[in-house]
């Protein structure tokens, strides 16, 4: 017996909240108690990785950096776009392992939104390296959306699924 449609996107909902909580809160313990206020602090944790502030303008990658305030609420109005899209797919799917990447991309959109309006920017911390070389400094909402993003294209690449009438067609070619 599965699990109905409407459960499958209250666990979607509850993981989106999830993740903004745990982003919200990991943001606050680096600029609080951690006292990473200011680009460049850093805290040494082990040889592969440490906690280093910085303030991303951009997007992914600092890509479509808003160095304006024009475009930082041009950037958050994308963003917000992205995220009702991500929203409405959400409320039109029934599967839960459809739904779960989804909700992991909304709650880190809704996180690294909350950061552009408040802050003017996304908080960064999460410094993986190996030697001098540093791989893009995140935080938690971009591991989020990451993971959600590597879950629904593995699931589009690797499902056996076909689209019904494709299914059909080439069965009538044979």
């Amino acid at each position: 017996m599965s699990a109905s449609p409407s459960r499958n996107r209250t666990i979607g909902f509850a993981l989106a909240a999830l993740v903004l909580a745990l982003d919200l809160l990991t943001k606050a313990i680096v600029i609080g108690p951690l006292g990473l206020d200011r680009d460049g602090e850093q805290i040494v944790l082990t040889g592969f990785f440490n906690l280093t502030r910085t303030s991303n303008f951009g997007v992914s990658m600092g890509l479509l950096t808003a160095s304006t305030d024009l475009t930082r609420w041009l950037l958050v109005a994308m963003t917000g776009a992205i995220a009702l899209v991500v929203l409405v797919w959400m409320l039109r799917e029934k599967k839960l392992t459809d739904i779960v990447p989804l909700g992991l991309v909304l709650g880190g959109a809704l996180g690294n939104i909350r950061d552009r309006a408040v802050y003017g920017h996304v908080i960064d911390f999460a410094d993986f390296h190996l030697g001098d070389w540093h791989f893009y400094i995140f935080n938690l909402a971009d591991a989020a959306i990451s993971i959600g993003v590597l879950i629904i294209l593995a699931r589009s690449f690797l499902s056996g699924e076909k689209h019904p009438d494709k299914a059909a067609a080439a069965a009538t070619e044979n």
